[in-house]
C-alpha cells in the first residue's frame, strides 16, 4: 500500500468524536495562535501586497480575508497564510521543521468557511493536516531543511489533507490530491541572503496549492499514486533522508499536533534558545550590558546556517541574527513584536553588545538536532567571573510548554489594535471552537480582523 493510500485511510478516520480532549485542546490553541500572528501580520507591507494581488485577480467571495473583505477561497488561504508568518511568532514542530499553523489553518479555515462547515469540522481538519505535514517533515529532515523551507514544501501535503477532510473525498480522490500536492512542493532558502519577501509567499501559496490540488481531485483530476516515496518523488528528489517510517509509524495512535510548540520571542525559532539563556542570566545576576565582557553562544549548525549574522541591515534581518537577539535580550530583557524596530536594529547599545557576541557549533549539541534545538550560552564578567546556562528545550516547546493562559494573553498582545470587543469575540470563538455550528460566523461580518 502507497504512503499516500495510508495518508487518506487516516484522513477519513479522523472524526471529532473520536478525538482525545487534549488533542481538542491543542488545535483550538494552534488556531488562536494562528490568528495572532495573522492579525499582527495583515498590515504589513508585503501582505498588503500580496492583498492587492488577489483583489486584482478577483474571484468569487467564498472566504474571509484577515485583511478584510472576502474573496476565492483559494486567494483567501493566500493572503491569510502570508499574513501568518510575517512577524515570525506562529507555531513551530521541532522535529519536522516546519509552521504548519500558517499554512494547514488558512487552507482549513477558508474551505471551512467556504463550505459552511462546522467548528467541529474544522478541527478534524486542523488535526489531520498537522499530521500528515508533521510526518513528511520527519522523513526528509534535516538534510531537506538545508535548501527547501519545510513549512512551504512539506506544509502543502498538510494544507491539502486539510482540505480534502473538509471537501469529504474519498481515499482514491485523496491520494491524488496528495500526488498534485507533492508535485506543486516548493520553497527555496535563498530568499535568506537578502531578506526578499519570498518568505511570505511560502506559506500562503503552500495553503493555497492545497487547496488547488484538493479541489482538482474533487472533480477527476488525477496525481502521482506514490509521490512520496516513488524513485521519481518527493523524498528521493529533495532529501538524503531514509527515514520512511517517519511517515506511517504509529499513524493513527499519535496525534503529532502534540508535539508542536509555540513562539514566544518575535524572532526566528533559532534564536529562541539563546533569548531564553540570556533572559534567565540576566535576571538572576542582575546583569547590564557594562557588566559583560563578552557572550558566546554554542548550538546546532543549522541555527548557523539560518541566524548567523553578525550585521543584519533591516528590522526583518535582524530577527535571523543570533547575534542581535542575544544582545537585544541583554539590553532590552525582552524580545517582543514591539522589539524588533529601526530604533532597536541601530541602537548603539545593542550594536556595541553585539560585537562581543560569538556563534558557534558544538557537535553534542549538534548531533541531537533537531529532535531538541539546544544552546549553551556562557557569559564572562568584566570581573573575570563566567556565567553558564544549557538548555535542550526553548520556552514553548512541549518539554517547556507555555499554559493557556499564555497563549490567550499573546493573542490579546498581538491584536490589541483591534477593538476590544472583537479581540474578546475571537478569544470565546476558537475557545468554544466546537459548539461553532458554521464556520462563516467565524469572522465578524466577513470583515477579516478589523
Amino acid at each position: 500500500m502507497s504512503v499516500s493510500k495510508e495518508f487518506a485511510r487516516y484522513i477519513l478516520n479522523v472524526h471529532f468524536e473520536n478525538l482525545p480532549q487534549e488533542v481538542i485542546g491543542a488545535a483550538k490553541r494552534c488556531v488562536l495562535d494562528w490568528l495572532g500572528s495573522a492579525i499582527a501580520g495583515a498590515n504589513q507591507s508585503p501582505i498588503q501586497i500580496i492583498r492587492q494581488v488577489a483583489e486584482e485577480m478577483g474571484g468569487a467571495a467564498q472566504a474571509t480575508k484577515v485583511t478584510g473583505g472576502q474573496s476565492s477561497v483559494a486567494l483567501a488561504a493566500l493572503v491569510n497564510g502570508a499574513s501568518s508568518h510575517i512577524v515570525e511568532l506562529d507555531d513551530i514542530h521541532k522535529a519536522s521543521i516546519i509552521h504548519a499553523g500558517t499554512v494547514v489553518i488558512p487552507a482549513a479555515l477558508a474551505m471551512a468557511e467556504w463550505k459552511a462547515r462546522s467548528g467541529k469540522e474544522l478541527i478534524e481538519a486542523v488535526v489531520a493536516g498537522y499530521e500528515v505535514c508533521y510526518r513528511v517533515g520527519e522523513a526528509v529532515s534535516p538534510s531537506h531543511y538545508y535548501h527547501w523551507h519545510n513549512t512551504a514544501t512539506c506544509g502543502t501535503f498538510g494544507a491539502a489533507a486539510a482540505a480534502a477532510k473538509l471537501l469529504d473525498l474519498g481515499d482514491e480522490q485523496i491520494v491524488h490530491a496528495l500526488g498534485n500536492a507533492g508535485t506543486q512542493a516548493a520553497g527555496l532558502w535563498e530568499f535568506i541572503v537578502d531578506g526578499s519577501m519570498s518568505k511570505q509567499l511560502h506559506p500562503g501559496k503552500a495553503a493555497m496549492n492545497g487547496i488547488l490540488a484538493a479541489l482538482l481531485a474533487e472533480k477527476g483530476f488525477t496525481g502521482a499514486s506514490r509521490i512520496l516515496e516513488g524513485d521519481r518523488g518527493f523524498i528521493k528528489a529533495m532529501s538524503a533522508e531514509d527515514k520512511p517510517h517517519c511517515l506511517t509509524e504509529g499513524l493513527g495512535a499519535v496525534y503529532k499536533i502534540m508535539e508542536n510548540s509555540f513562539k514566544i520571542h518575535a524572532s526566528c525559532r533559532h534564536t529562541h534558545h539563546a533569548i531564553d539563556l540570556v533572559l534567565e542570566l540576566s535576571a538572576q545576576n542582575r546583569l547590564q550590558p557594562v557588566d559583560v565582557e563578552s557572550i558566546r553562544v554554542k548550538t546546532y549548525q543549522v541555527a548557523l546556517n539560518i541566524t548567523d549574522n553578525s550585521k543584519p541591515d533591516s528590522v526583518y534581518a535582524a530577527k535571523f541574527s543570533l547575534q542581535f537577539c542575544t544582545a537585544l535580550a541583554l539590553v532590552r530583557k525582552r524580545a517582543g513584536l514591539s522589539d524588533f524596530t529601526e530604533e532597536t536594529l541601530y541602537d548603539s547599545k545593542i550594536r556595541e553588545l553585539m560585537k562581543r557576541v560569538e556563534v558557534v557549533v558544538e557537535p553534542e549539541i549538534d548531533a541531537h538536532y533537531p529532535e531538541t534545538w539546544g544552546a549553551t550560552v556562557e557569559i564572562v564578567k568584566t570581573d573575570g567571573s563566567i556565567l553558564h546556562k544549557h538548555a535542550e528545550y526553548p520556552k514553548g516547546d512541549p518539554e517547556n510548554p507555555v499554559s493557556e493562559s499564555e497563549i490567550v494573553a499573546k493573542f490579546r498582545y498581538l491584536a490589541a489594535h483591534l477593538p476590544p470587543e472583537t479581540v474578546e469575540r475571537f478569544v470565546r470563538t476558537v475557545g468554544e471552537l466546537e459548539h461553532l455550528g458554521d464556520v462563516r460566523e467565524f469572522f465578524p461580518a466577513g470583515e477579516g480582523a478589523k
